[in-house]
C-alpha cells in the first residue's frame, strides 16, 4: 500500500497515523508488525508525540539549527542538510498491530518527515500478519 503526501515547506512533520490505521483497517490485519517506509534520500518517518503541536515544531528548529541550510556543502543539488537531516532520522519505522490497532503509546504518533519541500512524497506501507481477517467478516 501507498501514501501520497503533498508537503508544503521546505521543512515539515505531518502526522500520518490516521492514514497508517485506516490502511491497517482496511487490510483485515488483526496481529502482526506494520512496516511504514520513506522510499526518498531527503525525508523521513519518526514516531513521537503527536498530542502538542509545539513537539514537532520544535524538533524541526532543533534540527536545522544542527544541520543548517547555508554551511559548505559540496552536493551539487543544493540539498544536502535534507541528506543528513534523513539519514539522522532515518527512513522506516516498525510499529506492532494488536486487535487491528496499531500500538503506539498514549502521545504516540507516526509523522512523516520533510526536509527538502515542498514537493509530492510517497510513504509504503506494509505488514506482516500473524493473525488475519479478512475485511468483508470483520
Amino acid at each position: 500500500m501507498q501514501l501520497s503526501i503533498k508537503t508544503h515547506s521546505q521543512t515539515e512533520m505531518i502526522d500520518i497515523t490516521g492514514e497508517v490505521q485506516r490502511l491497517i483497517d482496511a487490510s483485515g490485519v488483526r496481529e502482526g508488525i506494520c512496516m511504514v517506509y520513506v522510499p526518498h534520500t531527503t525525508a523521513a518517518v519518526t514516531i513521537n508525540e503527536n498530542a502538542d503541536p509545539s513537539v514537532p515544531t520544535d524538533m524541526l528548529m532543533v534540527l536545522n539549527q544542527m544541520v543548517p541550510w547555508k554551511a559548505p556543502y559540496r552536493h551539487r543539488e543544493g540539498n544536502s542538510p535534507a541528506h543528513v537531516k534523513s539519514a539522522l532520522i532515518g527512513s522506516s519505522e516498525l510499529v506492532q498491530v494488536e486487535g487491528g490497532r496499531l500500538v503506539l503509546g498514549t502521545w504516540q504518533g507516526i509523522f512523516f518527515c520533510e526536509f527538502d519541500g515542498p514537493r509530492s512524497r510517497k510513504v509504503n506501507i506494509t505488514w506482516m500478519a500473524s493473525t488475519f481477517t479478512s475485511p468483508s467478516q470483520s
